[in-house]
This record gives structure tokens, C-alpha cells and sequence, in this order.
């Protein structure tokens, strides 16, 4: 199966990367997702208790299942003013 992974704010800058496919296998979670880009990016590792995700724009838990095609998006936590 095949996702794309959006990146946003922080995360973005640590992968260089605002969107990055991905080749998952069947019964894959945004969880195992999220996972596979620590392993590559170990940086993201500080942020996995902070971030939210979504699936294809609806917020979704890290043991969502994910399908062929879905977008996943992983966003940390934003401050402003």
C-alpha cells in the first residue's frame, strides 16, 4: 500500500520534507507509520508524545488503521499569538 505522509512546522524542517511517500503494508497504523520515520529521523523521536495526526484531514489516534492512498498527517504542537 501507498500513503503520503504530510510533515508540518518543526517536523517538516527535521525530514526537509513537507510530504514523503510511503510504502506500507497491509493493516498499517499511523502509529507504525510515525515509527518508520523515527527510525530514519531520529529527531522526530522528541515529539511523539506532543504531535497530533490525522487521516486524510480527520484527527485519528496513533492506532488508526491506515488504507492504500490515505494521506497521513503528523502536526506538533503550535504556539503563537
Amino acid at each position: 500500500m501507498r500513503v503520503t505522509v504530510r510533515l508540518f512546522a518543526r517536523l517538516r524542517d527535521i525530514t526537509g520534507a513537507s510530504e514523503i511517500g510511503r510504502d506500507v503494508a497491509p493493516g498499517a497504523t499511523i502509529g507504525s507509520i510515525w515509527r518508520g520515520l523515527v527510525a530514519e529521523f531520529p529527531d522526530l523521536a522528541g515529539y511523539e508524545r506532543s504531535i497530533s495526526s490525522a487521516v486524510n484531514t480527520d484527527y485519528a489516534r496513533m492506532d488508526h488503521p491506515v488504507d492504500d492512498g490515505d494521506e497521513v498527517a503528523f502536526l506538533p504542537p503550535v504556539s503563537g499569538g
